[in-house]
Formats: C-alpha cells, structure tokens, sequence
C-alpha cells in the first residue's frame, strides 16, 4: 500500500462520496483512497478512544490499531451498520481492551439523583473578562467529562458531543438504549454540577483533533499497512 498523501485536493473532491463507496473502492484495489476515511472519521475515533483512557497518546494509539483492525477487515464489513458506526465500534473494542489490560475499570459509583446543583462557578450574562479565560472554561469543561465515571463518560461524549442516535450509541457500546437513555441522564445531570450550562460552550468544541494529530495518525497507519 502506498504511503503517499492523497493530497488536500483529492480528499475534498471525495467529501460527498458515501463512506460505503470508498469502502467498495479500497476492497477493489483503491488501497490509498483508505486516507481519506481516516481523516473523516479521526475527530470521533479520537474522542472516543480518549473518553475511555482518558490519555491523549493512548488514545491516539488505538485510533491507530482500530485503523490497521479495520482495514485488515474491511471484506467483512457489511451494510447491516453505517460504516461509520462499525468503525466506532471497532475503536471502543480496542480502548476496553486495553483499559481491561491496565486493570483501570471502576465500580460505577451510585449517583445522588436529587437533582442539586452545585454552585454556579461563573456569573450567566455578559462577562468583559469572558474571552479571556474562555479556553480554560473549556479545559475544566474537558475535566468534568473526564471525572465521570466511564460507563456514563463513552455514553455521553457518543451522544452529546458526537450526535450519535441511541440506537447508534447502543450498538457502538453494546447496550440496550434503555440503558444508554438512562446513563446520559446521569451523565448530564453531573455535567449540570459542573457548570455545563453557565460555562457558554459548545460541546464539539471539547477535546479538538487538531490538522498535526491527523497527519500524524494517518501517516503512522499507512505506514503500518505498508510493512504489513
């Protein structure tokens, strides 16, 4: 497989081709068209991953094996699920993988469902001084999503912040979408504890993949594919 970049060109001219097509055309021969669904889809494998590990580099590492696990499989991908959806899923397997090796997985501790908020850390309204700690508001907004516990964290970063269904969620986490609907509430219930609604920021904006990060993961896995 070549490692060659597509180039920024090529990747826009695919943006409306259907994941499914670029699929068919990697399957068919089209190996380096594979790029262009690793750049479509590193921002969600990304947080994914990282709402698991909580880790950066780590999560960055199973961005790149789910790629390799993917590509390896991609005969086997059928239109039962939404490519993207089946990709998701492979990166979840990969991240409980290895959160099972490091023996991290915790008890998912019983939550008061009183319904109080704590303390509004920031003033609502127009604030002079907001832009400039509007970056650090992300970063404590980024730490309240990491100080949930996991099972509550991958449910609501696939569907507050990635805008998965609950059906899509269910299957990504292979759960019953009662159970999904009902760890979201949780979830958000605590995000509320942490000033979700004063902080003024929108969820997208939480753990960004950034241009160096993609090139870096893209260039890594096809370069794996090529020695393999």
């Amino acid at each position: 497989m070549s490692t060659t970049s597509l180039g920024p060109d090529l990747v826009r001219s695919l943006s409306d081709v259907p994941d499914e097509e670029i699929v068919r055309r990697v399957v068919a021969g089209e190996s380096a068209l594979f790029e262009v669904l690793m750049r479509r889809h590193n921002q969600r494998l990304y947080r994914v991953a990282r709402s698991i590990l909580r880790d950066d580099a780590e999560a960055e590492d199973v961005m790149q094996q789910a790629y390799v696990n993917a590509y390896l499989h991609l005969d086997q991908f059928a239109d039962r699920a939404r490519f993207a959806t089946w990709l998701t899923r492979i990166a979840t397997y990969e991240a409980l993988a290895r959160l099972r090796r490091r023996g991290r997985f915790q008890e998912i501790e019983t939550m008061d469902e009183s319904g109080r908020d704590g303390a509004a850390l920031f003033a609502q309204g127009p604030n002079p001084e907001r832009e400039a700690y509007l970056g650090e508001l992300r970063l404590t907004l980024e730490g309240s999503v990491d100080a949930l516990p996991e099972a509550y964290r991958s449910v609501f970063v696939l569907r507050d912040v990635e805008g998965l269904s609950t059906a899509e969620t269910a299957e990504c986490l292979e759960l019953t979408p009662d159970v999904v609907k009902t760890r979201l509430v949780r979830a958000r219930a605590r995000m509320r504890r942490h000033l979700w609604d004063q902080a003024g920021l929108a969820a997208r904006d939480l753990f960004p993949f950034h241009a160096p990060r993609c090139n870096r993961v893209v260039a890594a896995v096809m370069e794996r594919l090529t020695r393999g």
